[in-house]
């Protein structure tokens, strides 16, 4: 950004000057032309350059091309120090160095240090820890002018994307700047130095001087149109392809114009031409202009020509004229401005973006708003450090003095960069990356992320990744996720690499999330794992751009291309396993069809494919979010209809109408329920990394979840494993294979095996898709033994109590969730209860139950009734009866009969509240039927006859998970006329004996194993 001016009205000199003065005004000896009179339209021009950035930064509608702006302080720039420079060196014969760069330090480097200074300070107030330690490197880089090398390297980072905007972006420009100077006036002084014979004949020295300037303007601009092409970032931001820019004021100062004599009239329309263009660059150009490219020739040769225009001729004082734009330019209020611009361009980008992360996002209005009030500061720093500095005869009158103060401008915002970045990485604690050796194990099923009891996220604890650690917590897949630019993938190769068969792991970055996970799962069976992934690459054949490039995307077809060929002609995989962004486009005709175009070659490989379903994109950066709440991790949850769009490729699957791929999600355990949120934390796994993409940590975690969900759907065979306490026993005697058993032996007071069972906490599942439970029901359910425990002498107690108004309860259910029969065969699920010892009044609303769910619920807890429910034993207010009942089909009606489901309606039993009795049920694929049994009687049945096929078949034909509680109010009890009120009596339990699940296979007559427990 440039803002060194070519001095205002000077001090007449103390002594006369090294060399006479010229013959004649723009004589070819004398100084170079454009003389060092003081140019009142070049300071207008600065107003007209910052008022348009602050016009685009405070987003004003109309004015979307104002960051052309930037490119005319460059021409200035670069006209008014290369003329400051050469008429030194004609008048001098000579450079001095340190006097151009103490009087450059003491100018641009104070104000600079106090927005960085004030940046570092308020940042640490106003931006969450996280994001705090990016704003002190930010400062750094700023402070040491190397900004745009550090935005460059986070802008062609794709894995870097998702942060939020940096306070100092805008330092850029001055980095650009100052390393084109410590470039450029090394580089005159030389050619100077070479031309010093010629040293009294200016021509000479603007002659070399032009040549090297016009090579580097060719050179530079050459250079920017290829970065334009390749890297618009680069192209934006570098150094080299703003070179030119510089170059072309440069030129203005070289060139003899000052020998020419141009008419009035040419003068005139040069200027307004030049301001014409510079605000129709302003209002036409936008996001989508490819630049800067050949697009920032118009604002770059017009303000070149606002400056021509205003060029003293040949025996000229000035040519302003009455007419011409500088004498608009000239006026006290664009001047005024002008003088102005350096300080305000310093703070209104702070300003903006330190109010958007008190403030979060606003519009156009507060936008404008924050920014004219940044020339509060503005103002503030121009009249008490850039002028007094400026003008000081103290510091001026030795060059080491402005180097000084430079250094100490410099020396200020790194050392408090580096004190506030310390105490904040302190206080996150370690970024070294996480073992995930040492990782809790995840569960395959359940409304759990990890395999522990339900709400085990509850406790305390520090979040793993930490937020530091999550920022860098990538798959370690190496270079596999190949990069924008890169048009083919290696071999990427792991595991088993000899083995023949392998996992290709197939996608964009949102493939590579799952490398750990399908890792793991190829080891597990001997196998190798080929990673083919590439950036920002949509794997259906969609024309994309690239915003790492700043262009169409045709990197992405050629690796695309390559990788379906390479799948085509090599080894068959055993299973290929694609994931991508699902929102590279919203035309669901033109993302169908160009999916067809990816899968039609993949399935003619002749390999199982499974397309994971992309997972929740947030949309904000998560790990800065939890920084700041590292208590409160539900304040960083974010909303689930943004994060979780219709998937239209999962549905089309879903519906058989793509053949040979089955689709699988892992997003009803990240994004639980139905609720409008999503959570960024769970089981106190952070799972985010940025603002779309999963932590290695949480990826790790869900490998069990994947691997159940791949074997479920045939894709994935079992992993060879020796046998574990929960792998079934062989067949007894009688047939029957015993897949569970709990005598609930153990001492009084304490839990449940957790190997066998986990708590439902609350009043709802995860992420509340029900609240109370669906039900209605009144009490917490918790996982204190005063609600859940053994008794000592071989069964289990579930109590409800009660505290003042708030009843609390217990219920459990199983672990494992594939309780199911065999093809052909039966299940039985049997336990001995006794119902709590309570009647009367005192047992309104009691309601105690032992029943089972479906095993896909647990993917979400949705799909009910349509999952099946089997309620095995269920009785209410104290009555001596107990039913069953079977809901399956819709919501209501239906073929069975919801909301009341296929019941058996009471079933006599006297002594049920004070023995034990045997409850069982019975899923026979056989007969075809569901049976009930009271003490070995059948009291129930079921037909699949009572139902169509497909809804007999979603309702039996899969595993089930079993559930014990004792529920306190609802819609059941209230049914049956009674509710919990003053006179309910908290303290009775319902407690169990034992709990056995065993399935039989095939069996030949119409009820199985009836009775047989």
């Amino acid at each position: 950004m440039p803002f060194l001016l070519a001095p205002g009205p000077r001090r007449k000199p103390s002594a006369p000057p090294l060399t006479p003065p010229p013959s004649r005004s723009g004589g070819e000896s004398g100084p170079s032309p454009h003389r060092s009179t003081f140019r009142p339209d070049i300071e207008g021009l600065r107003a007209v350059a910052v008022l348009a950035v602050l016009a685009f930064h405070a987003e004003i509608p109309g004015l979307a091309g104002g960051f052309i702006g930037v490119d005319v302080f460059f021409v200035i720039s670069g006209y008014l120090i290369t003329g400051l420079l050469v008429r030194e060196a004609i008048s001098t014969g000579r450079i001095r160095l340190g006097d151009f760069f103490s009087r450059r330090a003491r100018r641009l480097l104070p104000s600079a240090a106090v927005v960085l200074a004030a940046v570092a300070v308020a940042g640490a107030w106003l931006t969450v820890p996280l994001r705090r330690t990016d704003l002190e490197y930010d400062v750094l880089s700023a402070a040491l002018s190397l900004a745009n090398w550090r935005f460059v390297s986070q802008r062609t980072d794709y894995l870097a994307a998702g942060h939020d905007q940096s306070p100092l972006l805008h330092f850029w420009s001055l980095a650009v700047e100052e390393q084109f100077y410590l470039f450029w006036a090394p580089l005159l002084a030389v050619v100077v130095l070479c031309a010093a014979r010629a040293v009294r004949r200016g021509r000479a020295v603007r002659s070399v001087v032009a040549l090297v300037t016009g090579a580097l303007v060719l050179g530079s601009f050459a250079l920017s149109l290829h970065w334009t092409e390749d890297s618009v970032s680069l192209a934006y931001l570098g150094t080299p392809s703003r070179v030119w820019q510089f170059g072309v004021g440069a030129l203005l100062a070289l060139l003899p114009w000052h020998l020419l004599r141009g008419p009035r009239t040419l003068r005139l329309l040069c200027g307004w031409g030049g301001a014409a263009a510079i605000g129709w660059c302003v209002v036409a150009y936008d996001a989508s202009t490819p630049y800067p490219g050949y697009a920032a020739l118009v604002p770059t040769l017009a303000t070149a020509a606002v400056i021509l225009a205003a060029i003293p001729g040949r025996g000229e004082r000035n040519v302003q004229g009455p007419y011409g734009v500088g004498r608009l330019l000239a006026g006290r209020a664009p001047r005024a401005v002008g003088r102005l611009s350096y300080t305000l361009y310093l703070w209104h980008w702070p300003v903006l973006v330190l109010a958007e992360a008190r403030l979060g996002a606003l519009g156009w209005p507060a936008r404008t708003a924050l920014t004219v009030a940044a020339v509060l500061p503005a103002l503030a720093t121009m009249r008490w450090v850039e002028q007094p500095l400026r003008r000081s005869r103290t510091v001026s009158e030795l060059p080491r003095r402005g180097l000084a103060v430079g250094v100490s401008a410099i020396v200020l915002p790194v050392a408090l960069a580096l004190v506030v970045g310390t105490a904040t990485l302190h206080l996150m604690g370690p970024a070294t990356p996480v073992d995930v050796k040492g990782l809790p194990p995840g569960a395959a099923s359940g409304p759990s992320l990890l395999a522990r009891a339900a709400g085990a996220s509850s406790g305390d604890g520090p979040v793993v990744p930490n937020p530091a650690q999550a920022r860098k917590d990538f798959p370690p897949d190496r270079d596999c996720q190949v990069a924008p630019e890169v048009t083919r993938s290696p071999e990427c190769l792991f595991g088993a690499v000899d083995s023949p068969d392998r996992i290709v792991l197939l996608g964009d970055s949102h493939a590579g999330q799952w490398f750990s996970p399908m890792l793991a799962l190829a080891a597990q069976r001997g196998w190798a794992l080929q990673e083919l992934a590439k950036q920002g690459c949509p794997l259906p054949q969609l024309a994309v751009d690239s915003p790492q490039l700043g262009r169409a995307y045709r990197e992405c077809d050629t690796w695309r291309a390559d990788t379906l060929d390479r799948l085509r002609t090599g080894p068959k995989p055993r299973l290929i396993v694609i994931a991508s962004l699902n929102r590279y486009t919203t035309d669901r005709q033109l993302l169908t069809a160009a999916w067809e175009k990816t899968l039609k070659p993949l399935r003619a490989t002749g390999a199982p494919i499974v397309y994971i379903e992309d997972t929740p994109v947030p949309g904000t950066d998560i790990p800065a979010c939890v920084s700041g709440a590292p208590d409160d991790a539900a304040a960083c949850a974010f909303s689930r209809a943004e994060a979780v769009p219709a998937d239209p490729l999962a549905r089309r699957i879903a519906s058989g109408a793509v053949p040979g791929v089955r689709s699988i999600s892992v997003n009803p355990v990240l994004c639980p329920g139905n609720g409008p949120t999503c959570p960024a934390v769970r089981d106190r796994i952070l799972l985010y990394r940025d603002d779309a993409h999963l932590t290695n940590v949480a990826a790790v975690v869900l490998a069990p979840r994947l691997e159940r969900l791949l074997t479920d759907s045939g894709a994935l065979p079992a992993a060879t494993a020796p046998a574990t306490p929960a792998a079934p026993a062989a067949p007894g005697a009688d047939g029957w294979t015993e897949l569970l058993r709990d005598d609930f032996e153990g001492p009084a007071g304490s839990r449940p095996s957790p190997a066998d069972w986990q708590y439902d906490l609350g009043t709802c599942y995860p992420g509340c898709p029900a609240p109370q439970w669906g039900t209605g029901e009144i009490e917490t359910m918790t996982d204190s033994t005063d609600n859940v425990r053994l008794d000592g002498k071989g069964a289990l107690e579930i109590v409800p109590t009660r505290e003042g108004e708030q009843w609390s309860s217990g219920r459990i259910e199983t672990v494992r969730s594939d309780f199911a029969p065999p093809p052909g065969g039966v299940l039985r699920i049997e336990a001995s209860i006794a119902l709590p010892d309570v009647t009367g009044p005192k047992a309104a609303g009691y309601w105690p139950a032992f029943w089972t769910l479906g095993a896909p619920l647990r993917d979400g807890y949705t799909g009910w009734p349509g999952v099946g429910e089997l309620d095995i034993m269920e009785s209410v207010n104290g009555r001596d009866t107990v039913f069953g009942s079977m809901h399956c089909g819709v919501l209501e009606g239906g073929p069975c009969e919801e909301p009341v489901g296929l019941t058996s309606g009471p079933q006599a039993c006297a002594s049920c509240r004070t023995e034990f009795h045997a409850y069982a049920v019975e899923v026979d694929l056989g007969a075809r039927e569901v049976r009930w049994y009271l003490d070995g009687r059948v009291y129930h049945r079921v037909s699949a006859g009572r139902m169509d096929a497909g809804t007999w078949k979603r309702a039996v034909d899969h595993g089930v998970f079993l559930i014990l509680n004792v529920a306190i109010g609802g819609k059941l009890p209230a049914a049956d006329g009674a509710t919990a009120g003053p006179a309910t009596e908290p303290g009775h339990p319902m407690r169990v004996d034992q709990v056995t699940v065993k399935v039989k296979a095939k069996v030949k007559g119409g009820e199985g194993g009836g009775g047989s427990g």
